[in-house]
C-alpha cells in the first residue's frame, strides 16, 4: 500500500512540475525568431537553379514564402517540397513566390530537385547563417519553419514546428488572409 501512495504522490509532483516549468518551445529551439511586421532579415544564398545568387531583394514586388526544411530527400522534407510543388500554381496566382532553405549544398539541392520535379528554388546554406538569422536552426540543421514575407519585404506570418502534409494548405489560406487584409 505505501508503494503505491509512493507513486501516486510522485505522479502528483511531477504533473505539478510539468505545469509550474517551462517547456521548450519551437521558438526556444531554433534561437530568436525575427520581429513580425518588420523587415525580414536579408539573404543570399547559391541556388540550385543557376550560377547567379538569390537574394531576398530579388523578390521585391511579390509575395514570398521561405521555407526551411532540414534535409533533402528524407520523408518529411519529401512530403513538404510535393505538396508545395503541387500547389505551386495556386501560389502563381497569388503573386507568390516559393524557396526552400536547408544546409544542403548546391549539388544535393539539385539532385532533390531533379528527382521530385521541383520548379522552385532551393538555397544552399551551408553556414546555416540564414537559418540562425531567421531563428531556424539547430545542431547544424535548419529546422522545419515557414516564413511569409510581403512584397515590401515585410515579414507577416510565421509558422513553427510545421507538419508537412498539410502545410502548404496552411500557407496558402494563410496568405489568402493576408492578402485579403
Amino acid at each position: 500500500m505505501n508503494i503505491r501512495r509512493c507513486i501516486v504522490f510522485l505522479g502528483a509532483a511531477l504533473l505539478m512540475l510539468a505545469v509550474w516549468l517551462p517547456m521548450p518551445s519551437a521558438l526556444a529551439l531554433g534561437g530568436e525568431q525575427p520581429a513580425l511586421e518588420q523587415p525580414a532579415p536579408t539573404f543570399t544564398l547559391p541556388s540550385n537553379q543557376g550560377a547567379q545568387d538569390i537574394s531576398l531583394s530579388d523578390y521585391r514586388g511579390s509575395w514570398l514564402v521561405a521555407y526551411f526544411y532540414p534535409q533533402d530527400f528524407t520523408s518529411g522534407c519529401t512530403l513538404e517540397a510535393r505538396r508545395f510543388q503541387k500547389d505551386l500554381p495556386k501560389y502563381l496566382e497569388r503573386n507568390t513566390k516559393i524557396v526552400g532553405i536547408s544546409t544542403d549544398d548546391v549539388t544535393s539541392h539539385s539532385d532533390f530537385c531533379d528527382s521530385e520535379g521541383l520548379r522552385f528554388p532551393l538555397l544552399a546554406d551551408t553556414t546555416g547563417a540564414v537559418s540562425k538569422a531567421y531563428g531556424s536552426y539547430l545542431t547544424g540543421r535548419s529546422l522545419r519553419h515557414t516564413y511569409i514575407i510581403d512584397p515590401d519585404g515585410i515579414l507577416r506570418a510565421r509558422f513553427l514546428g510545421v507538419n508537412p502534409a498539410i502545410h502548404s494548405a496552411e500557407v496558402l489560406a494563410r496568405l489568402e488572409e493576408l492578402q485579403g487584409a
